[in-house]
């Protein structure tokens, strides 16, 4: 395991802000951060477990075991960090849901306890509302925008209206797009996490060798689907003459080339639903300035060079959050639940965890119907 996180502001401006802690630990990523409404981060520990790298994929109870072991002591870090007292903070936000059900309820459970022993209000954070949100705070977006989604369990089209309020244009049918560049990396045996190492191998690919389908190209709609992508690659590797493909060795060479196409073709079918995304965002709302891209896929150098020419294309911003912010952290959490804060909305102490929780039925409720004024 590897601690990483940096002190980027350790103190406050002079007039009173507004503080929330956000815990995460929806899926391998133990972590916590400060932030306050002055957009400034007081802290931002992570702690990323490496105990599933021998399994090619994360391991749902070793995951939540780890949570369990490592929480306390990353919220207590988060406070050293930030150089404040758990006194001065103002609310408590914990990634809810969706995610990793048992890791899930380590971070509630625990934002909870603290809620409770502070007298502090509790704030649900929906896991895919911070990634959402987060570049609000790096790159002050503005709201309405149009945001590609794109992790490792789920790819979605949305505008952006305000905290916990969105509406979906387009989303995958079957594999998410990191799901699919897991696999794939699998399949070619390059370890796990599997998009850095194909993104790595693409750098030095040939990216027109292989001619790969475009899922849902021409479907008339804002979906997405990688399944058939994925299973093109898997009938390549099965013409190298094995049809077990655990016991197929590929030359450096093909592997190299392999990622590449994988690549284009994937960031290919997200950068056609975009376009015709942005055409409808434009039509909408004629106002809005920003098309952000947001979750794990985000960190990817290549997709974020085609998107960025697309936005440009259509006289749009193009925003995307600092690579360490793409991955799973508490800063995006502990943002997210500032806003929604803002707009007055807490959760009762019995809000219960959510394995699924899709980000368009994610509005505050009114006061007396499972949200409250704050």
């Amino acid at each position: 395991m590897v601690y990483y996180g940096a002190i980027i502001v350790n103190f406050l401006s002079k007039d009173k802000s507004m503080i929330v802690l956000g815990i995460e630990s929806s899926c391998d990523e133990t972590a916590a951060a400060i932030v306050n409404d002055n957009k400034e981060i007081l802290s931002n520990i992570v702690l990323s477990q490496d105990e599933h790298k021998i399994y090619g994929g994360v391991v749902p109870e070793i995951a939540a075991r780890s949570h369990l072991d490592h929480i306390d002591d990353i919220i207590s870090q988060a406070f050293q960090r930030a150089r404040i007292k758990p006194q001065q903070i103002d609310a408590i936000a914990a990634a809810s849901g969706p995610g990793l059900i048992g890791g899930v309820v380590v971070g509630v459970m625990a934002a909870k306890a603290l809620a409770l022993a502070l007298n502090k209000p509790f704030i649900a954070v929906n896991h895919l509302e911070g990634h959402a949100l987060v570049s609000r705070l790096t790159d002050d977006v503005e709201y309405p925008y149009l945001l590609l989604l794109v992790s490792g369990g789920h790819c979605q089209i949305l505008i952006v209206k305000s905290a916990g309020d969105y509406e979906r244009l387009g989303t995958t049918i079957d594999d998410a797009a990191g799901e699919a560049f897991d696999k794939v990396a699998k399949m070619l045996k390059l370890g796990y996490p599997g998009g850095p190492m194909i993104e790595k191998m693409a750098a030095i690919g040939d990216e027109n060798r292989f001619s790969l389908p475009h899922p849902l190209r021409g479907s008339g709609d804002l979906n997405l689907s990688f399944s058939g992508l994925k299973t093109a690659v898997r009938k390549i590797i099965e013409s190298y003459g094995n049809a077990d493909i655990e016991e197929t060795i590929l030359p450096r060479k093909d592997i190299a080339d392999i990622c590449a196409c994988f690549q284009k073709t994937a960031c290919e079918c997200l950068f056609d639903k975009l376009l015709k995304a942005t055409d409808v965002f434009k039509q909408k709302y004629p106002q809005g300035k920003h098309v952000v891209v947001a979750g794990g896929v985000a960190a990817n150098m290549y997709l974020r060079g085609r998107l960025e020419e697309l936005a440009k294309n259509k006289g749009l911003i193009f925003a995307a959050p600092p690579i360490k912010f793409c991955t799973d952290n508490g800063v995006m959490i502990a943002w997210a639940g500032l806003e929604r804060f803002k707009r007055g909305y807490t959760d009762e102490l019995d809000f219960k965890p959510r394995p699924r929780w899709p980000l368009d039925s994610n509005a505050p409720k009114a006061a007396g119907a499972g949200g409250v004024k704050a």
